[in-house]
């Protein structure tokens, strides 16, 4: 159901079993090949309000950042040879992105697409489990994809990720150095300083070493960098006129919040949310898309912004990855009907939203909502 804008709020089953069936289940991540970098107010029952509190419940629960496989992504998934690798220097050292050139070979029209809060460090979930980037050069789009950033959320941060007071280094991988362990890994020698990465380095590298367009960018990201994609946006409205969050959590000052963040982030990685951002300093609220969202509206950035029901469709089985994605899509939805009853109070009306029927925290729903996006996307970049 696509939606253009207006603060219609849905029913609230999809949260409601969403609940019921956590109780008493325990989550299951999904896998991923990883390997080392190189060198309003109502009272109705249906509300949003408690929609938000069943969300945050779910997420104390499960962890937000499980990515789910969903149905089997489409045979070719996996490394796309179309795709080359395109390495930049930067303060967290040589980062990887892996670009696909428009079918048409223009160098002006160019979108971003960014991970989720496991990105691994080999090949983003995009690639790994999706073909969009087949899709957006038929569309005659220069795909951009950002290689690593686990629970980055694509900020800046204050610090080095700290975790239990550990500081940064190694340590053995089993027994008791097993907690060291979680110390090691991207962003925790060092400062993660993701949107410098974005919005500086490789964007002038883009245009110097292959004549792309800086200007008038699309970028769009799939819950963690969803939020990101608003945030890069509303702050850098020059490099981009278009942004996409799909399942994205565009309400992180709410109650709850940051304590669910706070644990997804310890188990995508062993990393610290207070590193990235002190608790609801300027930082924080900088990263808030309910809270810029009046720079959205003011910079006439086109939006799209989506979120499925929770629900699972007739490909998702009965499992525990299942039961995940229903609760994470839960809390998905919460935040992002929240971000529209913001946008419906500032009068912004540059903002499509989507909100399916059936969907569930999973990549299938996130490709098929690409192909929704695209012709849109297609109108408003170059």
């Amino acid at each position: 159901m696509l939606v253009r804008r207006g603060p219609r709020v849905s029913d609230e089953e999809a949260g409601v079993v969403a609940i019921r069936l956590l109780t008493g289940r325990s989550g299951e991540r999904s896998s991923r090949m990883r390997s080392a970098r190189r060198p309003g107010r109502t009272t109705r029952s249906g509300s949003w309000v408690k929609r938000a509190a069943i969300g945050v419940a779910a997420a104390m629960l499960v962890p937000m950042g499980v990515s789910i496989a969903g149905p089997a992504a489409p045979a070719s998934a996996a490394f796309n040879p179309a795709g080359f690798d395109f390495w930049v220097d930067s303060g967290m050292g040589p980062i990887k992105s892996r670009i696909f050139r428009a079918k048409d070979g223009n160098t002006n029209r160019v979108v971003y697409a960014l991970d989720g809060l496991r990105a691994p460090e080999t090949l983003s979930g995009w690639e790994i489990d999706t073909n969009v980037a087949q899709l957006l050069t038929d569309w005659n789009i220069n795909v951009v994809m950002p290689v690593g950033g686990m629970s980055s959320f694509y900020a800046d941060w204050n610090a080095p990720s700290s975790f239990a007071g550990i500081p940064p280094g190694t340590g053995s991988s089993s027994g008791s150095g097993a907690l060291n362990a979680l110390a090691a890994g991207p962003g925790k020698s060092y400062r993660y300083q993701w949107e410098t990465f974005l919005t500086q380095n490789l964007r002038w590298a883009l245009r110097d070493r292959l004549g792309f367009n800086p200007n008038r960018n699309g970028v769009f990201g799939l819950s963690m960098g969803g939020s990101a994609a608003l945030t890069l946006a509303a702050y850098h409205p020059d490099q981009f006129s278009f942004a996409g969050s799909y399942s994205g959590y565009l309400n992180i000052s709410a109650p709850g919040m940051r304590e669910a963040i706070r644990l997804a982030m310890l188990d995508a990685g062993g990393y610290n949310v207070d590193s990235m951002a002190p608790p609801w300093g300027p930082q924080w609220l900088r990263m808030d898309p309910f809270v810029f969202a009046p720079l959205l509206r003011d910079n006439n950035t086109r939006l799209w912004v989506s979120a499925g029901s929770g629900l699972p469709g007739p490909a998702d089985g009965p499992t525990a990855g299942t039961v995940n994605g229903m609760a994470l899509e839960a809390l998905a939805l919460a935040n992002t009907r929240a971000f529209q009853l913001r946008m419906a109070t500032l009068g912004a009306n540059n903002v499509v939203y989507s909100f399916p029927n059936v969907g569930i925290h999973a990549w299938s729903y996130w490709a098929e909502e690409v192909a929704r996006m695209t012709p849109d996307l297609s109108a408003h970049i170059g």
